[in-house]
Protein backbone atom coordinates (compact mmCIF):
# COMPACT_ATOMS: atom_id res chain seq x y z
CA UNK A 1 0.00 0.00 0.00
CA UNK A 2 2.52 2.47 0.70
CA UNK A 3 4.64 1.74 -2.35
CA UNK A 4 1.39 2.56 -4.32
CA UNK A 5 1.13 5.73 -2.55
CA UNK A 6 4.69 7.08 -3.54
CA UNK A 7 3.83 5.90 -6.90
CA UNK A 8 0.67 7.90 -7.01
CA UNK A 9 2.38 11.02 -5.23
CA UNK A 10 5.61 10.32 -7.92
CA UNK A 11 2.83 10.35 -10.44
CA UNK A 12 1.19 13.34 -9.68
CA UNK A 13 4.19 15.66 -9.30
CA UNK A 14 5.55 14.51 -12.52
CA UNK A 15 2.28 15.29 -14.56
CA UNK A 16 1.95 18.50 -12.48
CA UNK A 17 5.52 19.52 -13.66
CA UNK A 18 4.97 18.89 -17.28
CA UNK A 19 1.93 20.51 -17.12
CA UNK A 20 3.54 23.98 -15.82
CA UNK A 21 6.16 23.37 -18.72
CA UNK A 22 3.55 23.23 -21.44
CA UNK A 23 1.62 26.33 -19.96
CA UNK A 24 5.18 28.00 -19.85
CA UNK A 25 5.97 26.97 -23.62
CA UNK A 26 2.62 28.19 -24.72
CA UNK A 27 3.38 31.06 -23.08
CA UNK A 28 6.81 31.65 -24.93
CA UNK A 29 4.90 30.62 -28.27
CA UNK A 30 2.34 33.12 -27.75
CA UNK A 31 4.88 36.43 -27.13
CA UNK A 32 6.74 34.93 -30.40
CA UNK A 33 3.46 34.80 -31.84
CA UNK A 34 2.52 38.34 -31.17
CA UNK A 35 6.18 39.65 -31.77
CA UNK A 36 6.31 38.14 -35.46
CA UNK A 37 2.66 39.43 -36.12
CA UNK A 38 3.65 42.65 -35.15
CA UNK A 39 0.94 42.52 -32.33
CA UNK A 40 2.82 43.34 -29.15
CA UNK A 41 4.55 46.81 -29.74
CA UNK A 42 1.91 48.60 -27.85
CA UNK A 43 1.98 46.53 -24.51
CA UNK A 44 6.28 46.78 -25.02
CA UNK A 45 5.15 50.34 -25.35
CA UNK A 46 3.24 50.84 -22.63
CA UNK A 47 5.04 49.11 -20.22
CA UNK A 48 8.55 50.72 -21.08
CA UNK A 49 6.55 54.07 -20.55
CA UNK A 50 5.05 53.15 -17.15
CA UNK A 51 8.97 52.01 -16.30
CA UNK A 52 10.25 55.24 -17.55
CA UNK A 53 8.76 57.51 -15.07
CA UNK A 54 10.70 55.75 -12.48
CA UNK A 55 14.12 56.92 -13.73
CA UNK A 56 16.22 59.54 -11.42
CA UNK A 57 19.71 58.79 -10.77
CA UNK A 58 19.52 56.86 -7.69
CA UNK A 59 16.64 54.35 -9.27
CA UNK A 60 19.53 54.18 -12.01
CA UNK A 61 22.46 53.26 -10.21
CA UNK A 62 20.21 50.78 -8.33
CA UNK A 63 19.08 49.48 -11.33
CA UNK A 64 22.43 49.50 -12.76
CA UNK A 65 23.79 47.15 -9.96
CA UNK A 66 20.82 44.99 -9.72
CA UNK A 67 21.55 44.23 -13.89
CA UNK A 68 24.95 43.24 -12.54
CA UNK A 69 23.75 40.58 -10.87
CA UNK A 70 21.87 38.87 -13.51
CA UNK A 71 25.06 39.14 -16.17
CA UNK A 72 27.08 36.76 -17.88
CA UNK A 73 29.84 37.54 -15.42
CA UNK A 74 28.15 37.50 -12.11
CA UNK A 75 26.33 34.05 -13.08
CA UNK A 76 29.59 32.41 -13.34
CA UNK A 77 30.90 33.30 -10.30
CA UNK A 78 27.84 32.49 -8.54
CA UNK A 79 27.70 29.72 -9.57
CA UNK A 80 31.28 28.61 -9.09
CA UNK A 81 30.89 29.45 -5.70
CA UNK A 82 27.48 27.37 -4.99
CA UNK A 83 28.99 24.50 -6.64
CA UNK A 84 32.16 24.29 -4.71
CA UNK A 85 30.08 24.67 -1.57
CA UNK A 86 28.08 22.24 -2.58
CA UNK A 87 31.19 19.84 -3.08
CA UNK A 88 32.87 21.07 0.25
CA UNK A 89 29.69 20.30 2.24
CA UNK A 90 29.09 16.69 0.19
CA UNK A 91 25.88 17.86 -1.86
CA UNK A 92 27.60 16.47 -4.57
CA UNK A 93 24.07 15.69 -6.55
CA UNK A 94 22.98 19.01 -6.04
CA UNK A 95 26.49 20.87 -7.23
CA UNK A 96 25.80 18.91 -10.00
CA UNK A 97 22.37 19.64 -10.74
CA UNK A 98 22.81 23.65 -10.36
CA UNK A 99 26.48 23.40 -12.87
CA UNK A 100 24.30 21.65 -15.72
CA UNK A 101 21.48 23.20 -15.56
CA UNK A 102 22.90 27.03 -15.25
CA UNK A 103 25.92 25.80 -18.25
CA UNK A 104 23.35 24.14 -20.28
CA UNK A 105 20.20 26.66 -20.11
CA UNK A 106 23.17 29.26 -21.19
CA UNK A 107 23.36 27.11 -24.44
CA UNK A 108 19.89 26.99 -24.63
CA UNK A 109 19.76 30.86 -24.22
CA UNK A 110 22.09 31.16 -27.13
CA UNK A 111 20.38 29.06 -29.47
CA UNK A 112 17.30 30.93 -29.26
CA UNK A 113 18.89 34.52 -29.35
CA UNK A 114 20.74 33.18 -32.94
CA UNK A 115 17.31 31.48 -34.29
CA UNK A 116 14.84 35.03 -33.28
CA UNK A 117 17.44 37.28 -34.25
CA UNK A 118 15.64 40.39 -32.74
CA UNK A 119 17.39 43.50 -32.48
CA UNK A 120 17.15 45.32 -29.66
CA UNK A 121 15.24 48.48 -29.13
CA UNK A 122 16.13 51.32 -30.91
CA UNK A 123 16.17 53.85 -27.72
CA UNK A 124 18.47 55.61 -25.70
CA UNK A 125 19.88 52.82 -23.42
CA UNK A 126 21.83 53.67 -20.26
CA UNK A 127 24.26 50.49 -20.42
CA UNK A 128 26.25 49.18 -23.49
CA UNK A 129 25.03 46.06 -24.38
CA UNK A 130 25.39 43.94 -27.92
CA UNK A 131 23.74 40.80 -29.34
CA UNK A 132 20.52 39.89 -30.16
CA UNK A 133 17.17 40.65 -27.53
CA UNK A 134 15.14 37.65 -27.75
CA UNK A 135 14.74 36.36 -25.37
CA UNK A 136 16.97 38.39 -22.64
CA UNK A 137 19.55 35.91 -21.11
CA UNK A 138 19.62 38.40 -18.22
CA UNK A 139 16.29 37.17 -17.24
CA UNK A 140 16.52 33.60 -18.43
CA UNK A 141 19.64 33.36 -16.72
CA UNK A 142 18.87 34.59 -13.67
CA UNK A 143 15.35 32.74 -13.69
CA UNK A 144 17.31 29.34 -14.47
CA UNK A 145 20.23 30.22 -11.48
CA UNK A 146 18.46 31.53 -8.36
CA UNK A 147 15.26 29.44 -9.29
CA UNK A 148 18.19 26.21 -9.16
CA UNK A 149 18.99 27.84 -5.85
CA UNK A 150 15.99 27.97 -4.60
CA UNK A 151 14.99 24.36 -5.36
CA UNK A 152 18.47 23.77 -3.66
CA UNK A 153 17.11 25.60 -0.51
CA UNK A 154 13.91 23.41 -0.58
CA UNK A 155 16.13 20.53 -0.75
CA UNK A 156 18.26 21.13 2.01
CA UNK A 157 16.48 22.93 4.64
CA UNK A 158 13.80 21.87 7.00
CA UNK A 159 12.17 24.93 8.69
CA UNK A 160 9.23 25.98 6.65
CA UNK A 161 9.95 30.27 7.12
CA UNK A 162 13.85 29.69 6.13
CA UNK A 163 12.48 27.63 2.84
CA UNK A 164 9.60 30.39 1.88
CA UNK A 165 11.51 33.32 2.66
CA UNK A 166 14.86 32.04 0.68
CA UNK A 167 12.60 31.13 -2.30
CA UNK A 168 10.84 35.03 -2.31
CA UNK A 169 14.05 36.69 -1.34
CA UNK A 170 15.85 34.91 -4.92
CA UNK A 171 12.46 35.23 -6.79
CA UNK A 172 12.22 38.92 -5.84
CA UNK A 173 16.21 39.34 -7.55
CA UNK A 174 14.75 37.74 -10.62
CA UNK A 175 11.54 39.89 -11.19
CA UNK A 176 14.13 43.20 -10.33
CA UNK A 177 17.09 41.77 -12.91
CA UNK A 178 13.77 42.12 -15.62
CA UNK A 179 12.81 45.33 -14.70
CA UNK A 180 16.30 46.53 -14.51
CA UNK A 181 16.58 45.48 -18.42
CA UNK A 182 13.57 47.19 -19.31
CA UNK A 183 14.27 50.39 -17.36
CA UNK A 184 17.78 50.67 -18.90
CA UNK A 185 16.60 50.61 -22.09
CA UNK A 186 17.97 47.41 -23.69
CA UNK A 187 15.20 45.06 -23.64
CA UNK A 188 11.38 44.90 -24.67
CA UNK A 189 9.51 43.88 -22.27
CA UNK A 190 8.24 41.05 -24.21
CA UNK A 191 11.89 39.98 -24.17
CA UNK A 192 12.02 39.76 -20.46
CA UNK A 193 8.35 37.18 -20.52
CA UNK A 194 10.16 35.37 -23.13
CA UNK A 195 13.14 34.89 -21.14
CA UNK A 196 11.12 34.20 -17.96
CA UNK A 197 8.55 31.66 -19.84
CA UNK A 198 11.73 29.95 -21.37
CA UNK A 199 14.19 29.66 -18.32
CA UNK A 200 10.99 28.43 -16.21
CA UNK A 201 10.69 25.50 -19.16
CA UNK A 202 14.40 24.93 -18.97
CA UNK A 203 14.41 24.69 -14.91
CA UNK A 204 11.21 22.86 -14.18
CA UNK A 205 12.41 19.98 -16.86
CA UNK A 206 15.67 20.13 -15.42
CA UNK A 207 14.13 19.65 -11.85
CA UNK A 208 12.14 16.95 -13.00
CA UNK A 209 14.91 14.65 -14.56
CA UNK A 210 17.24 15.54 -11.30
CA UNK A 211 14.17 14.08 -9.09
CA UNK A 212 13.81 11.37 -11.14
CA UNK A 213 17.13 10.30 -11.43
CA UNK A 214 17.52 10.76 -7.61
CA UNK A 215 14.72 8.90 -7.10
CA UNK A 216 13.25 10.98 -4.16
CA UNK A 217 9.92 12.50 -3.15
CA UNK A 218 10.48 16.42 -4.15
CA UNK A 219 6.48 16.68 -2.59
CA UNK A 220 7.92 15.93 1.19
CA UNK A 221 9.81 19.77 0.92
CA UNK A 222 6.46 21.22 -0.56
CA UNK A 223 3.77 19.24 2.13
CA UNK A 224 6.13 20.36 5.14
CA UNK A 225 5.17 23.59 3.98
Amino acid sequence: MKKRQIHWKQTVFFIGGMGFIILLAAGFITIVDEWQEQEIEAFDSAVYSGVSTLKASGVTAFMKGITYLGGVEWISILTALAVILFMVFKKYSLGIYVLLTVLLGGGFNWLLKTYFKRERPDLEALVEQGGYSFPSGHSMGAFILYGALAFAVFRLYDHTWSKILGAAVLMLLVFLIGLSRIYLGVHYPSDILGGFSAGGVWLLFSILVYTFIKGGRPWREISNL
